[in-house]
């Protein structure tokens, strides 16, 4: 079990990427007392995004974070009615899947289901 994924965000976009981690289903959670100037992190079923302040993040163009979603019709019209853009892509085991990309410009992979 990967039990967190760190991702470089700038401070000032903080708010917008929290707010898109929690239309995938991801709880905001208390970093210890001594992390919690430095990031936010975000919780669901025991796996974890800490998004760490940095001024002059490097999101990866190819790399990214894959992440299962609960209710697939119900996630995309979150994120659409959010304003952000979902790209389909190859089902390449029989369930959809595609990206979008979250504030701060790191790529996510959305999967209606993993692979068998």
């Amino acid at each position: 079990m990967i039990q967190h994924v760190s991702l470089e965000t700038r401070r000032e976009d903080g708010p917008a990427a929290e707010e898109f981690w929690r239309l995938l289903g991801f709880e905001p959670v208390e970093p210890p007392e001594t992390l919690r100037d430095r990031a936010s992190w975000l919780e669901r079923g025991g796996t974890q995004i800490h998004l760490l302040w940095h001024d002059s993040p490097t999101p990866q163009p190819e790399g990214h974070v894959a992440v299962v979603v609960e209710d697939w019709d119900a996630t995309l019209e979150r994120l659409r009615a959010a304003g952000h853009e979902f790209e389909p892509r190859a089902e390449h085991w029989g369930a959809p899947r595609g990206y979008a990309t979250s504030p701060g410009g790191h790529r996510v992979e959305l999967m209606a289901a993993p692979p068998s």
